[in-house]
């Protein structure tokens, strides 16, 4: 490897991008296209980024698997900051095993981060875990550490852990100070924003607070019965009944437990589980058989007894009934969470992320740009949604270059 490459490449892992283009920018062999191709994805020229990492692809050698394998993984993470998560997991996976193959365990690292990521995304959380599982990554250099340990505290993050959570967190701020590269210390100060913003709204005998991510933890392990609407499902302890999939039902556990010691009106939970707004017999026939739907459901956590308004909700073995509700309740709210990464997205990645069809997905990303609460940029298959810029928050792109000369 001649001198010029090397030291781009050096340039590069540190985070002097215009330092490493300037040593390559007229070069069109192949460890000069991925050095280049790299530095532009960081730039963020995402489009001429593929182009390059591909050319230098096919210019390198048979011989040369790992610099081919490497700008898979380039290509893969510019992927997945694109949001384009119908591109080939599988030869991410084919590209790790080859850089592990041949030793190179630093970029095999990377490239299992990157699927676990990606995972994140999807909501796969158990075999993100599975996929993350694998060598320690002590032996690695210090950014490959922090996109460990982010990986590590994303999965924690969802599963309400937030002790494992936090000391993930702090082992990626140590790394990123040992790696002294700017992106990766506003990667890790950006995710641990998620434990100091409120997480959730806690709903209880008609008061309403915000609640930090530790806070719902502690509300889950406390033993009350929980009617979770930011994930759908009535909760205690380890008992979850999932009511994702009903939401009629969902309507009637939330009116009961939001009114919860006292019943609530017939009238009411018609108009909040069925939008009824002229009540005749068939309505309340429903109804009736709505609410015995949802006391077979809640048979093992809760009963519900009819009074002589309505109806009300009594916890077999909780002592408190509360609703756990988003910070901010809107239309598309899952959606918005989504786009609030600060990344840009396609129609196609929201629909395979939220489980819904292309159809409902654009339906309601008209409605939100119609609302003006999400912007598009691009046409046909290039466009991309985002939430209008926020001053003050840092858009981050971590693309740790490789050392070709490795």
């Amino acid at each position: 490897m001649d001198s010029l490459i090397t030291a781009a490449a050096r340039a590069l892992a540190t985070g002097d991008l215009l330092g490493a283009l300037k040593r390559v920018a007229l070069r069109d062999d192949a460890p000069a296209l991925a050095l280049r191709g790299i530095a532009m994805a960081q730039l963020g020229d995402l489009d001429r980024a593929k182009t390059l990492l591909r050319r230098a692809a096919r210019a390198f050698g048979p011989r040369e698997a790992v610099a081919r394998a490497r700008c898979v993984v380039a290509e893969a993470e510019i992927a997945l900051v694109s949001r384009d998560l119908g591109w080939p997991a599988k030869a991410l996976d084919a590209a790790r095993m080859t850089l592990e193959t041949h030793g190179d365990r630093a970029n095999a690292a990377h490239a299992r981060n990157l699927e676990v990521r990606r995972l994140l995304l999807i909501g796969h959380l158990d075999e993100a875990e599975r996929t993350l599982a694998g060598p320690s990554p002590v032996p690695l250099p210090p950014a490959s550490r922090v996109n460990h340990e982010l990986a590590v505290a994303g999965i924690a993050i969802r599963r309400l852990q937030t002790k494992a959570a936090r000391a993930a967190l702090v082992r990626a701020r140590d790394a990123a100070r040992e790696a002294d590269i700017p992106a990766l210390t506003a990667e890790v100060e950006s995710a641990a924003l998620v434990l100091r913003t409120p997480a959730a709204r806690l709903i209880a005998r008609g008061e309403e607070r915000l609640l930090l991510l530790g806070e719902v933890e502690d509300l889950v392990a406390s033993g009350v019965l929980i009617v979770d609407a930011c994930r759908s499902v009535v909760r205690q302890a380890d008992s979850v009944v999932p009511l994702a999939t009903r939401p009629v039902l969902f309507a009637l556990a939330r009116a009961l437990a939001e009114a919860w010691p006292a019943d609530v009106s017939r009238s009411v939970l018609l108009a909040r589980a069925f939008r009824a707004r002229h009540v005749d017999d068939s309505h309340r026939a429903r109804l009736r058989v709505e609410v015995g739907r949802l006391r077979g459901e809640l048979r093992e956590l809760a009963d519900i007894g009819a009074t002589q308004q309505g109806f009300a909700l009594t916890p077999r073995r909780a002592s408190e009934v509360v609703v756990l509700a988003p910070p901010a309740e809107e239309a598309h709210a899952a959606m918005l969470a989504f786009l609030a990464d600060g990344e840009s997205w396609s129609s196609s990645a929201l629909s395979i992320a939220l489980g819904a069809s292309a159809r409902t997905v654009q339906r309601a990303l008209d409605s939100l740009a119609a609302a003006g609460k999400v912007q598009s940029f691009g046409r046909g298959r290039a466009r991309r949604w985002t939430t209008p810029s926020v001053p003050g928050f840092p858009t981050t792109l971590l693309l740790p270059g490789p050392l070709p000369s490795d």
